[in-house]
């Protein structure tokens, strides 16, 4: 019988993507991947905080090449790939760091186009904005962020 070793993740970017390049010019990708799970208020009034996990993400190659021109902090990815755990010897202890290879990444929303947005419209005269991005007339929670996405549209936020 054969098995899977298959992830899937929808977070929130760390940090920029740290690119580097090995000996024959084969570029390798890492980044931090933030996934959180919302807390929730218990039946007898208990609260229970959110928490949030921290991933290891790796690209290789022209995913990784990719990774360095497009992602930024921040923004919200779909990334797909394997687990992956290696380990190594520091100071005469074993240490052990486990990895998401990733071989599909995409992103699902990219808060500083949303910006660049709200200060075109802000520039604006209040006719012209009101053009660009009408929030009176949207849902609250729809009026401060763009509807961006695909088949995620909304979903993770």
């Amino acid at each position: 019988m054969s098995s899977v070793n298959k992830v899937i993740l929808i977070g929130n970017v760390g940090a920029d993507p740290e690119v580097r390049y090995l000996d024959r010019g084969v570029a390798i990708a890492t980044f931090n991947l933030a996934t959180t799970e919302r807390g929730y208020v218990m039946q007898n009034g208990t609260q229970v905080p959110d928490v949030t996990e921290w991933h290891s993400i790796v690209l290789w190659r022209n995913l990784a090449e990719w990774a360095q021109q497009n992602l930024r902090k921040s923004m919200k990815v779909y990334v797909e790939g394997k687990l992956k755990t290696r380990s190594w010897e520091k100071d005469g202890q074993i240490r052990r760091k486990t990895e998401v290879i990733a071989e599909n990444i995409q992103i699902l929303y990219r808060p500083e186009i949303y910006r660049n947005q709200q200060s075109a419209a802000n520039s604006q005269t209040p006719e012209a904005a009101e053009d660009v991005n009408d929030a009176a007339s949207l849902p609250e929670n729809e009026a401060q962020e763009p509807q961006q996405g695909g088949f995620f549209n909304g979903l993770f936020r």
